[in-house]
């Protein structure tokens, strides 16, 4: 399946306990199909006390939502994504609500 969500892009979720939350991608992990969204779906995780944190305690951190749950935005709204291959052999991520362009080529041109 091709991967309409890349690192860095920024999302809104469409369903679950966040919809209508929109944060930046921090990483994709796409073995389990999940993304890691800034400011969704934080949680609360008890450490032990470690070398990086010695005293230990407890944490708020982002934990992973299902790729199908979020979709890039696009003028401020969330939207379907194209995948356009250009006479010059490069290949795109364009929106279908908008037409413009999500982040930077998946492929750069030939030559």
């Amino acid at each position: 399946m091709a991967r309409h969500i890349r690192k860095g892009d920024l999302v809104a979720v469409t369903t679950g306990n966040a919809r209508g939350r929109q944060g930046k991608v921090l990483r994709v992990i796409p073995k389990h199909d999940h993304v890691i969204v800034e400011g969704v779906n934080v949680r609360k995780k008890h450490i032990r006390p470690n070398q990086q944190n010695p005293q230990g305690g407890v944490i708020e951190k982002e934990m992973p939502v299902h790729i199908s749950n979020v979709s890039p935005v696009s003028g401020g709204k969330p939207t379907r994504v194209r995948f356009e291959v250009k006479p010059d052999g490069s290949k795109l991520r364009v929106a279908a609500r908008s037409g413009e362009q999500i982040g930077q080529p998946l492929r750069a041109a030939k030559g």
